[in-house]
């Protein structure tokens, strides 16, 4: 049943207090070793439930009925949220329709995988439902990208353990190639002729020591001005190196940078460096057990300050005052808050628009991906030039060395935007990589963004995760919402290189 007043929750745990205050419960995650606080407020038994002047005549208080914000959906931008809003002092109510968090971004075991997809019985045959995490939304996170600052920020690093995915690749014509993530590696990569080395060595030590506010570091270039296609020209590089660089280590998602202004690029370029540099094998790192742990992470960070969560708590309406947001009705439940957050599944038609289609398919294997060196993780970008495509492919897989699945069983997700008429044609290329599928399963989601910043009605909405397999387009968005709630720029200084202590 849903969740009442004090009741705070992770994952199936209901956590009851009997007495009137706050008060730490220290629970074992039943996944690992890691310990972590929940602090809820909890109501005497048979103390009466608040009542307000603007509850109407038979309706009942949601919750506590007043609050700063009321945050709907548990995807990770809503719960990175409400975490950063409690620390500075907002009394949140937060509220899911499912009984798990994560929203699209949660992480299923091997039976409510089977269930959510209506596949019929999860078989015995590839392990035990507890050893599956299966991620319906698979991304893998730059070790030193604006997620990773993300969580050091807030800190949820203390509950979450990470690992280091062991290689990035990239389909060039018709074979699988690993990004370098060494000189040796790049002195001996197909990916490119050895002339072709020599100047993709030259390029990489121009854009190491490129730093935007000091002209000096710029050899004449005005990177606001030059696009990409020129500096790429001006280096001597060919097309097909251009895409490599692009796409697998700027993750640039189609060709439309390559006439732009070639200072962002040129940013996600260092910010992969930086990150492969940290770990050596690739920039991308992984929480074990799955990304469900990301959103769960940010929540108890929320609860700790006192916010109050509600899973399997439908929002039947979002109540306007004078053209703005003045909260929530749930059956004959309201609560009331100055602004509404949430992602675009829950408001109204007229309040979001559709962007793209995304097709994602997920693989059971029982075998890593082949041409990756028996990599129990990796990521392979599918440039879309390189299949007669406008958008990349990306293809990312996990295993038992990441906690998500049976020891010898693979997940590996196909994901892209749909542009063809069959959404199959679209995926074919990377299910080709694959080899053979024990079991496959595909949907189609069509993504939304907000038709308005939110400042006129107070309804801050988030955009769909889309279909890259990194979360970086995703940091862009959550940064955006973060400025649109609090009308400030999140501080974005931190990184790993300058942390220590309890992080």
């Amino acid at each position: 049943s849903p969740p009442t007043v004090g009741q705070a929750i992770l994952g199936s745990k209901i956590i009851r207090q009997s007495k009137d205050f706050r008060q730490a419960c220290v629970l074992k995650n039943k996944h690992s070793s890691f310990h972590y606080a929940i602090v809820e407020t909890m109501a005497e038994e048979g103390t009466p439930k608040p009542s307000f002047d603007w509850l109407p005549e038979g309706m009942e208080a949601l919750a506590d009925g007043e609050y700063d914000a009321i945050v709907m959906g548990t995807g990770l931008k809503e719960c990175v949220i409400s975490g950063l809003l409690s620390t500075q002092g907002k009394k949140i109510l937060h509220v899911d329709r499912n009984g798990y968090y994560g929203g699209d971004g949660a992480s299923l075991n091997l039976t409510n995988l089977f269930e959510k997809f209506e596949a019929g019985e999860a078989p015995t045959d590839i392990g035990a439902n507890r050893d599956f995490n299966v991620d319906l939304i698979p991304k893998f996170i730059m070790a030193c990208g604006n997620l990773t600052k993300m969580l050091l920020h807030t800190k949820v690093t203390k509950y979450l353990e990470f690992k280091s995915v062991s290689g990035s690749y990239v389909y060039q014509s018709g074979k699988i190639l690993k990004v370098p993530a060494t000189p040796n590696e790049a002195l001996s990569s197909p990916l490119m002729s050895l002339f072709e080395k020599r100047r993709f060595r030259k390029f990489l030590i121009y854009i190491d020591q490129y730093i935007a506010d000091k002209p000096e570091t710029h050899e004449g270039r005005d990177l606001n001005v030059m696009t990409m296609r020129e500096l790429y020209n001006e280096f001597g590089l060919v097309d097909t190196t251009h895409q490599f660089i692009s796409h697998a280590m700027c993750l640039e998602l189609d060709e439309a940078h390559m006439d732009k202004p070639a200072a962002d690029t040129v940013k996600n370029l260092q910010t992969y460096c930086y990150s492969l540099a940290r770990y050596g094998t690739s920039p991308y790192i992984y929480p074990v057990y799955g990304l469900g742990g990301l959103p769960e992470g940010f929540s108890r960070i929320c609860a700790i300050h006192g916010g109050t969560f509600m899973l399997n708590q439908d929002v039947d309406e979002i109540i306007f005052e004078d053209g703005k947001a003045s909260g929530i009705k749930a059956g004959n439940k309201m609560a009331k808050a100055p602004m509404v957050i949430g992602d675009p599944s829950y408001f109204s038609k007229d309040k979001v628009q559709a962007t793209n289609s995304v097709v994602r398919s997920i693989c059971i294997l029982n075998h890593p991906i082949p041409n990756t060196g028996d990599s129990d993780s990796a990521q392979v970008i599918i440039p879309g030039p390189q299949v007669g495509r406008t958008n990349d492919i990306f293809v990312c897989s996990v295993g038992h060395g990441m906690q998500v699945s049976a020891p010898g069983i693979y997940i590996a997700i196909v994901s892209t935007i749909v542009e063809k008429g069959n959404p199959e044609e679209d995926l074919a290329p990377g299910l080709e990589l694959l080899g053979p599928i024990k079991k496959r399963f595909t949907s189609v989601q069509t993504t939304y963004e907000p038709v308005s910043d939110g400042s006129d009605d107070k309804c801050f909405i988030s955009k769909n995760f889309d279909g890259a397999s990194h979360f970086e387009a995703d940091c862009e968005d959550f940064l955006s919402l973060y400025k649109r709630v609090t009308g400030e720029d999140l501080d974005m200084s931190i990184n790993a290189d300058s942390v220590e202590g309890d992080y």
